[in-house]
């Protein structure tokens, strides 16, 4: 099972290597990889634990209850990003001064900022979006090498279109996909890394169901590109972007450690579903939700896939073996008050911790510090150990 709790430091997690992948070449076609075993990261502290000093034979102390949020001031030490506006998209970027995480995080309306803890947000760039149906700035993903490019990825919708924009240092944003059909609704569109180089993008139908089913529309599809917006090396056919199709208003792409398994979290027709992304057309669900807590965001961790919810409180958690099979129903954590709400946007730090945005200003009961960026990590589970 999975629950919220907190961590009294994030700097382990980035010692984990869990902020940036390695630039692998792309690969000559769309086939599976060897099998790679996941860096484990040295153990953190969790909350109420006591770790002695060299020398300190002191014992363990009670945990320490958490005061409420004051204004945008957030007690808690799991948070590291306060007062934001519906966030859309996360991603851990290094570590902060004092070797805590910092993270670039996207709002819906149209920000992209810097979120480091006890900092106010620092704005990378205010993106002109149109946010009266679903879409808005609904998407983001760094380069495979950002540590040394510095490139951030979003997902966009404009006046006449949905589009995929390159963030670099010091420019304004680009488009490097343009044209995605926009519509009345469905365009919402996700972004994350495939783990070798290239750019995963979820799309929504625009309200036209015979568009994701279309193979010459970019409607409704996961697609695989490049850096520069073009077809990916080794997609399923040649100079065409498009992996799958099938899709209506996706919420969230996670790729597993070893990039083995990728996965697509949608908001059916009737009801919520997870899919596991194959070339082609989508094929029936993985897993599907027909009281539809609104799935968002998922991390897929060895022995779990890790699912956010905006609809209702915490997350999902689907019992899976190492082949990406589900052997159980899922488990719900953090709904009873202990975690953060209603989560949108979810990334992957570790096999046992993961970066989130919240969403309780549409619906949910928001605290003063409300949206929040945060981590949470595995109930029972220390990052790093089997």
């Amino acid at each position: 099972m999975v629950r919220s709790v907190v961590l009294l430091t994030a700097a382990c997690l980035l010692a984990g290597g869990c902020a940036s992948f390695p630039d692998e070449p792309a690969p000559t076609s769309w086939s599976a990889q060897p099998q790679l075993t996941p860096q484990a990261g040295p153990r953190p502290e969790l909350p109420g634990e006591y770790r002695p000093t060299p020398g300190d034979q002191g014992k363990g102390q009670p945990p320490q209850s958490v005061p409420p949020p004051q204004g945008c001031k957030d007690f808690n030490p799991a948070v590291i990003g306060t007062c934001l506006n519906t966030v859309t998209g996360v991603a851990p970027i290094g570590a902060d001064a004092q070797g805590g995480v910092a993270a670039y995080a996207t709002e819906r309306g149209g920000r992209v900022v810097k979120v480091t803890k006890d900092v106010d947000p620092v704005v990378i760039a205010q993106i002109d979006v149109d946010t009266s149906s679903d879409g808005g700035l609904t998407g983001l993903a760094l380069s495979a090498t950002f540590a040394e490019d510095q490139l951030a990825y979003v997902y966009v919708t404009t006046a006449t279109d949905n589009r995929v924009l390159r963030i670099a240092p010091g420019d304004s944003p680009k488009p490097i996909l343009t044209g995605i059909p926009k519509g009345p609704s469905g365009n919402r569109g996700v972004l994350a890394s495939d783990r070798k180089g290239a750019i995963l993008v979820a799309t929504g139908d625009a309200g036209n169901p015979a568009l994701a089913a279309d193979p010459n529309s970019l409607a409704g599809k996961v697609l695989r590109i490049d850096g520069s917006g073009k077809p990916a090396q080794g997609n399923p056919t040649g100079g065409s972007p498009v992996v799958s199709s099938g899709l209506r208003l996706p919420g969230g792409l996670c790729v597993s450690a070893d990039a083995q398994k990728i996965w697509v979290t949608d908001w059916a027709a009737n009801f919520d579903a997870v899919y596991r992304v194959t070339p082609g057309k989508l094929g029936d669900a993985a897993w599907t939700w027909p009281d539809r807590p609104g799935v968002m965001g998922c991390a897929s961790l060895s022995d779990v896939l890790w699912v956010a919810t905006a609809k209702t409180p915490g997350t999902q958690n689907l019992p899976m073996n190492a082949a990406g099979a589900f052997t159980g129903k899922p488990t719900v954590s953090g709904e009873d008050g202990s975690g953060f709400g209603r989560i949108g946007p979810m990334e992957q730090l570790n096999d046992a911790s993961a970066l989130v945005g919240t969403v309780n200003k549409v619906g949910g009961q928001p605290v003063s510090s409300d949206d929040r960026v945060a981590i949470i990590v595995r109930d029972g589970q220390v990052p790093g150990k089997d």
